[in-house]
């Protein structure tokens, strides 16, 4: 028996992390919520949409110089509450429970110390200057988007 070529091993690995990432394709306040500046690669040079979406990561071509394919925000129970961490405005006290949080209408998220746990939701909007630059370019960053008006769930307030 003779020993595997490495590259046989590279591409199993890089099938079996592809298997693990995900398939499921994020949301829209998953991907839009993410400063361009914070974004994590999660594809290789000249990736796909259909690819990255598979993979379970966001697709963005909007921002030159940033990974276009990246690592999609955790995913919440509520839309609302998907944000960035330092976006997070406190809406409780050190201490709150979930439950007094939730009693709030607000978000609750303890896995991060140093943060506000119990946070306000951001409303699940657009603004209209990003929705308009987005839509003259028509793409959305989605490929089943075919119109500007498609644009409008998928870059919800940033």
């Amino acid at each position: 028996m003779e020993p595997q070529s490495p590259w046989f091993l590279v591409i199993l690995f890089i099938l079996g992390l592809c298997n693990v990432a995900g398939g499921e394709k994020p949301s829209a306040c998953q991907c839009s919520r993410i400063e361009p500046k914070n974004r994590e690669n999660c594809g290789f040079p000249g990736i796909s949409s259909e690819k990255c979406f598979a993979s379970g990561c966001c697709f963005d071509t909007q921002v030159f110089g940033v990974p276009w394919c990246f690592t999609p925000l955790p995913k919440e129970d509520s839309e609302e509450c998907i944000m960035e961490v330092k976006a997070r405005v406190n809406c409780g006290y050190p201490g709150i429970s979930s439950k007094t949080c939730k009693a709030r209408e607000c978000c609750f998220d303890n896995k991060i110390p140093g943060v506000p746990w119990c946070f306000h939701p951001l409303p699940y909007s657009c603004h209209k200057h990003r929705l308009q630059s987005i839509a003259s370019s028509v793409n959305c960053s989605y490929p089943s988007i075919n119109s500007p008006q498609g644009c409008h769930p998928i870059f919800c307030g940033s």
